[in-house]
């Protein structure tokens, strides 16, 4: 093989595949939709701990897809095989939070329509699925739901108990109840008035109640 052979080589065609006017384009817009997604996933978050570096894939998602796409669209013995070697790829990273999900096919979705040429389709979706996130994430339920812990030592204390816990909320419902010797446990899922929970002070200072917490969760742990 001379010279010659390597630079008549088709490798060298393919560079033109893509002219550098619609690669930068593509990849600008890419990054700017790729922030677009980190913003509505940093205000939208609903994990205990944020994080920054899931913020920062989604970015570098859309931009690799929206690289890959522009490849695959350029060359069609490129895509067969672009096929084969993505399928060998396996992701190992548990998603906690459901909500994550959508945001990484946000990402992906966004980098192929835009990779296939269709800015309009990929920057109007992209907004309307931002204002969605932003409207309905956000969107705080009527009555935020908690969980109290009651241990008493009889059955007439846990009466009692219940009895004044119903007085002082909108909704009570057993989840689970526990009963040793000398020690009965409730849990107990409520619905708190204005958000007020000073009865609980009042609960503790019963007779025969040994231990009172309330806890509050989103709904999504307990059955």
């Amino acid at each position: 093989m001379t010279f010659n052979d390597i630079f008549k080589s088709s490798f060298l065609e393919n560079v033109t595949g893509v002219s550098v006017v619609d690669m930068v384009i593509a990849i600008l817009l890419a990054f700017g939709l790729g922030m677009l997604i980190f913003f509505v996933y940093k205000k939208t978050t609903t994990a205990v701990i944020y994080s920054s570096s899931f913020g920062v894939t989604l970015i570098a998602l859309t931009m690799i897809t929206t690289i890959v796409i522009l490849a695959v669209t350029s060359n069609v013995v490129l895509s067969l095989g672009m096929v084969g070697a993505l399928s060998i790829v396996r992701f190992r990273t548990a998603i906690k939070e459901p909500l994550d999900i959508a945001f990484l096919f946000w990402s992906i979705a966004a980098g192929i329509v835009l990779a296939a040429g269709l800015i309009p389709l990929a920057v109007f979706g992209s907004l309307m699925i931002a204002i969605v996130l932003l409207v309905f994430v956000n969107r705080k339920p009527h009555a935020n739901p908690y969980i109290i812990v009651l241990r008493c030592e009889d059955q007439a204390t846990e009466k009692q108990a219940t009895d004044f816990i119903n007085s002082h909320v909108k909704k009570s419902v057993i989840k689970s109840k526990t009963v040793q010797k000398g020690m009965i446990e409730l849990n107990l899922d409520v619905r708190l008035k204005d958000e007020d929970s000073s009865f609980i002070n009042e609960l503790a200072d019963m007779d025969k109640v040994t231990n009172v917490v309330l806890v509050s969760y989103n709904g999504d742990f307990m059955g």
